[in-house]
């Protein structure tokens, strides 16, 4: 057996059970001990976006497809997704969980992760403490709220322990325990690993916990495919490594339509207000953006094909509204021609774009005093004006509310309510809630 350094329980990592339908059943007491999903109403082509237990009874989950969940469930109530009420009610719980231990990161709009001190990482003081966040969030927050907690030497074991014991949960993996607890666990119960990583560590003649752990580490981050397999070995084991630096690549946002709007008229709107999202979040972000992406999925044709396409254009580096806008117009004849080719005419499922090959902004990006003299009519001076115009729209919706400055009219039939994506990876601002 390696020798490991001390592994004190270090992390405790906190999942709201449900959450997207226990926010709603919290907000509307009739659906309290209802089966009910969240989805678009009214498209039964789409799926679940999440799942309250009573809906889970019926083998109902993400993913599964509304016409299947009604089939399984003909009580099932459908509601549809509100996303600045779950924003709303993540601040609260944040504001809630900080009232007993400060958070190290939040994680998702469901979960949290918290950093232990020595004075409070016994295991009679985890307890404790779990109990009072969990009394917190009923008493505090909403009483139909519940959450699983995990405690562990590390982050992941931590995260993984939050989804042993649900709903309400609570587990602690000490490190005298590791890893022999984790052998009953499937090798999907660990984040990072899906079906794919599944037959990548079969074909190493991985197929469970216990053969993974029992591989000299070197051999696991091989089986793994680098030098991940190596950490998530001595995580497995309980030992609490820092973080590797992350660098986000790309800023996007996509939207499934509803089929009254997917046609051309209906779509360029919604695609125009997905690349003004985009930007705005690049410019809260300092970055700037080298690339443009659209893809989209497409209805299926008359041999029930649905097929996806995607074009890209690239960009100077930049963060400005106009410049994307135009780099968007210059690709929309493009799709035209692709989508109206199909049996059927233009009909697209899905509509998105991405901002990729990101950069800080940096040197000549960001100092427009340098080109003050400039004719105002040179290219970089209207690039710079129009940037500048850009930042003053995002200070504009932040202060007055979404949506109170657009760029141009929204020509062309009623677009879908944009919203902003469901957020489980990340928080969206207020601003991006468009109405």
């Amino acid at each position: 057996m390696a020798d490991f350094p001390p592994r004190p329980l270090r992390w405790l990592f906190l999942d709201l059970n449900a959450y997207f339908a226990s926010v709603e059943q919290q907000v509307r007491p009739e659906l309290r001990g209802k089966p009910v999903i969240i989805a678009p109403v009214g498209v039964d082509t789409t799926v679940a976006i999440a799942a309250s237990y009573e809906a889970k009874a019926f083998g109902i989950s993400t993913g599964t497809a509304v016409w299947e969940a009604k089939k399984r469930c003909p009580d099932l109530r459908i509601v549809a997704p509100r996303h600045d009420l779950y924003v709303e009610y993540h601040n609260r719980i944040i504001t809630e969980v900080e009232r007993h231990v400060p958070i190290t990161k939040v994680c998702s709009i469901d979960e949290v992760a918290c950093r232990l001190l020595d004075n409070e990482n016994d295991e009679v003081a985890v307890r404790a403490l779990a109990g009072r966040i969990k009394a917190g969030i009923r008493t505090g927050v909403g009483d139909w709220l519940r959450c699983s907690i995990g405690v562990a030497p590390n982050r992941v074991l931590a995260k993984l322990a939050s989804d042993m014991m649900k709903p309400d949960g609570l587990i602690i993996l000490k490190a005298e325990e590791l890893p022999q607890r984790l052998f009953p666990l499937p090798l999907t119960a660990i984040a990072g690993i899906g079906a794919k990583m599944k037959l990548r560590l079969a074909k190493s003649g991985i197929n469970d916990i216990e053969q993974l752990c029992a591989q000299p580490p070197r051999k696991a981050g091989s089986a793994w495919g680098g030098l991940d397999g190596d950490r998530l070995w001595y995580a497995l084991h309980g030992v609490d490594l820092p973080d590797k630096p992350t660098n986000e690549r790309t800023v996007g946002h996509s939207h499934v339509l509803a089929p009254k709007n997917r046609g051309q008229e209906s779509v360029r709107p919604v695609v125009r207000r997905l690349v003004l999202k985009a930007a705005s979040r690049l410019r809260a972000k300092d970055k700037a953006a080298r690339l443009l992406i659209l893809h989209v999925r497409f209805e299926p044709d008359a041999s029930g094909i649905r097929g996806k396409w995607h074009t890209s254009l690239k960009l100077p580096a930049t963060q400005d509204s106009f410049r994307i806008l135009a780099a968007l117009d210059a690709l929309w004849p493009e799709l035209v021609r692709v989508a109206s080719a199909r049996s059927g005419g233009f009909r697209l499922r899905m509509v998105g774009v991405m901002l990729s090959n990101l950069v800080a902004m940096t040197g000549e990006q960001g100092q427009g005093s340098l080109f003050s003299r400039l004719d105002p009519d040179h290219e970089l001076a209207r690039s710079l004006r129009t940037e500048a115009l850009s930042r003053a729209m995002d200070k504009m919706n932040s202060r007055f509310g979404r949506n109170a400055v657009m760029v141009g009219p929204q020509t062309g039939g009623r677009a879908d309510r944009i919203g902003t994506s469901i957020a489980f990876g990340r928080i969206p601002d207020a601003a991006e809630f468009f109405g």
